[in-house]
């Protein structure tokens, strides 16, 4: 277990235990930048045959990194550079902007939960090696909140629910319609793009109460 996954344990396990003291839920938050998921035959024709991503900093979520690898997405009106690929492989390529993203780009934003891809806006992914065409993948994420199958258990959630979470500050919320997801490959943490913690005035690490 490396020092962030030890910091992670060791906040669940705070974050569990003022529940069971107090019956009061909190996750914390992360502001989710803009970033690329990649199909293993997308890798390819990008950085070259059998290419393996690099990483370069472990993430949150269980098994998933930031790699070195960046790429420029390619809209109908503007282009955004050096957008950040993680790992590992998926299935399907799929790239997260923000709204405010979107409108650079000229592409219309569509918000969905990662694999929801059916129906989105594609765009063009440019690497210094190739590129390649997006007929769909392109979207905003929506907010939702990670959880393992027991810190899932111990909040009294279920994989699929939707809650809702408020903030703290001079710039307090109430943020609706957040997706739980669950299970092993899930660690506590709510995700929000940059434009919803900018405009509640979150930071990595701010904590946010479930409130449903």
């Amino acid at each position: 277990m490396n020092q962030q996954e030890l910091g992670q344990k060791i906040r669940a396990e705070v974050l569990e235990a003022v529940k069971e003291k107090t019956g009061k839920r909190y996750v914390p938050a992360a502001a989710s930048n803009r970033h690329v998921h990649l199909c293993q035959k997308d890798i390819d024709t990008l950085f070259g045959e059998g290419y393996q991503l690099t990483p370069v900093k472990p993430l949150s979520q269980p098994n998933q990194f930031a790699g070195k690898e960046t790429l420029t997405l390619v809209g109908p009106k503007g282009k955004i550079e050096k957008i950040r690929v993680l790992g590992p492989a998926r299935k399907e390529t799929q790239v997260e902007i923000s709204i405010t993203d979107s409108f650079k780009l000229g592409i219309k934003p569509e918000i969905r939960m990662s694999g929801d891809t059916a129906g989105t806006p594609g765009g063009t992914l440019v690497s210094e090696r190739a590129s390649v065409e997006l007929a769909q993948g392109v979207m905003v994420s929506a907010r939702h909140l990670h959880l393992s199958g027991q810190q899932a258990a111990a909040f009294g959630l279920r994989d699929g629910q939707t809650v809702s979470l408020r903030s703290q500050g001079q710039r307090a919320v109430v943020f609706e319609n957040v997706l739980v997801r669950s299970g092993d490959a899930h660690e506590m943490e709510v995700h929000l793009d940059v434009d919803e913690a900018n405009a509640a005035g979150l930071k990595n690490g701010d904590i946010l109460e479930i409130i449903e």
